[in-house]
């Protein structure tokens, strides 16, 4: 074996690179450094739209209050998964206003 070799797993702490992972994402960048994307969805999800908003490099703690402010701008509910934001129903204009007032630069993917 090399010395540049790590290690993946341990059995007491499981899959390191999970790990490696998450101390990656809590730093947090400044609002104006970030491009997010909103995406619409509606696979999966019997027919109801989603907006997703992707591409935040935020800790936990500051996506969930950016959830939250969107949500109550929105009006509707939504929830946090693997550092994407989704919210019900069909808001990227509202959504891309609120974050571009906030300092983010926004971009609207798909139709």
């Amino acid at each position: 074996m090399s010395q540049t070799s790590k290690t993946v797993w341990s059995s007491e702490d499981g899959d390191l690179r999970k790990q490696d992972e998450k101390k990656a994402i809590l730093n947090s960048l400044p609002p104006q450094q970030q491009t997010i994307y909103l995406h619409r969805e509606s696979k999966g999800r019997g027919g109801k739209a989603v907006t997703l908003i992707k591409g935040l490099v935020l800790s936990e703690g500051e996506l969930s209050a950016l959830a939250k402010k969107l949500k109550q701008t929105c009006g509707s509910g939504g929830t946090v998964k693997d550092g994407v934001i989704e919210i019900q129903g069909e808001h990227r204009e509202k959504i891309a206003d609120t974050l571009q007032k906030l300092g983010y630069k926004v971009k609207v993917a798909g139709g």
